[in-house]
């Protein structure tokens, strides 16, 4: 049966099948971006004298949609549903087009076209980031939540809780079960392990969380709502004049703006160019320049989404002692809420 076609978001041209929208397609080559850790497959080609990159994500490839359940391809639900017609102009997300397709096992998946913007993304390395690329960071992150504040989930958002599962002990445990290689869940597993091992006291608070994230959801879901990306690492960033390159929407959803403000410092921890506390700061001030009054919510909604956050990485954080610590205090100061 093929596909019902919805509605294109804005700037984002919907084709039938892989094959319309990669019709006249030359020079397509199968690449692997040192970056994309998820397993799903990359080519690269020349549309229209255009360099391109296709992306093709579905559940048969790809570790994290199967940890976070994502059995029917959300981010083709998202990018045909209308939902990323508020962007505001700072975000640009390069995906020219997209495409359905279904996978040798009969699972829903996703052709993205994009543009290839290699040359404008943040360069590989272990070295602070500007001060300056840093806080356009921030800033157009705060201008994404402005732009849809307030506004609540759909029916096939990406779901709070799972942001909070798919970096787990127990995700790894299922993937062992199978005979794929994907590098990153064993290495949580072992980071797990770890954490055990060093920390046995945080680690026994992190694994009750994992196991039941109920009520740090609960407390997260009392507060306002946006839309969350919810992977601002740095390899998913770019800089364009006046804007941030954001890719990989496949864990977009509806949930607390500071979900994503804690993923990217814990995220980027390495590579930040001033404290953490500045930073929040300064997303703040972005945020109520964007006309976000924030008193009303945001103590309580910081702590517990930096407490999520020492929840999706903490584990990979075991041999930095000051890292580790700063982290560790969040939590202490979030565990009399949870």
């Amino acid at each position: 049966m093929a596909e019902r076609r919805a509605p294109p978001s804005l700037g984002i041209r919907y084709e039938p099948s892989v094959e319309e929208m990669l019709r006249g397609a030359t020079n397509r080559e199968a690449w692997k971006n040192s970056d994309s850790l998820s397993g799903s497959r990359l080519e690269r080609a020349v549309v229209d004298g255009q360099r391109v990159v296709v992306k093709y994500v579905c559940v048969d490839d790809d570790w994290i949609m199967r940890a976070t359940g994502d059995l029917h391809c959300r981010q083709l639900t998202l990018l045909t549903s209308g939902a990323l017609d508020r962007l505001p102009a700072v975000i640009d997300h390069a995906i020219m087009a997209c495409a359905p397709y279904t996978s040798a096992q009969g699972h829903r998946g996703a052709a993205l076209l994009m543009r290839d913007v290699a040359d404008a993304m943040v360069p590989a390395g272990s070295g602070p980031i500007s001060i300056k690329l840093h806080r356009s960071f921030l800033e157009h992150m705060a201008q994404l939540h402005a732009a849809y504040f307030g506004r609540g989930a759909g029916a096939d958002a990406f779901p709070l809780a799972h942001h909070y599962v798919f970096l787990t002990p127990m995700m790894a445990e299922l993937e062992a079960t199978t005979a794929r290689t994907d590098p990153v869940p064993p290495a949580i597993a072992i980071g797990w392990k770890r954490l055990e091992e060093q920390h046995p006291r945080q680690a026994r608070v992190l694994l009750n969380l994992a196991r039941d994230p109920a009520p740090l959801v609960a407390w997260l879901g009392s507060g306002p709502t946006t839309l969350v990306h919810a992977d601002w690492k740095l390899g998913n960033l770019g800089s364009v004049p006046g804007a941030t390159i954001l890719l990989d929407w496949d864990r977009c959803g509806f949930g607390p703006p500071l979900v994503d403000l804690g993923w990217y410092l814990a995220v980027n921890c390495d590579r930040l160019p001033e404290s953490k506390e500045d930073a929040i700061a300064a997303y703040r001030s972005a945020l109520e320049e964007a006309g976000v009054d924030t008193p009303a919510w945001w103590d309580g909604q910081l702590r517990a989404a930096l407490a999520g956050a020492f929840l999706q990485l903490g584990w990979a954080k075991n041999d930095d002692a000051a890292e580790f610590a700063w982290w560790a205090d969040r939590l202490d100061e979030a565990l009399p809420f949870l």
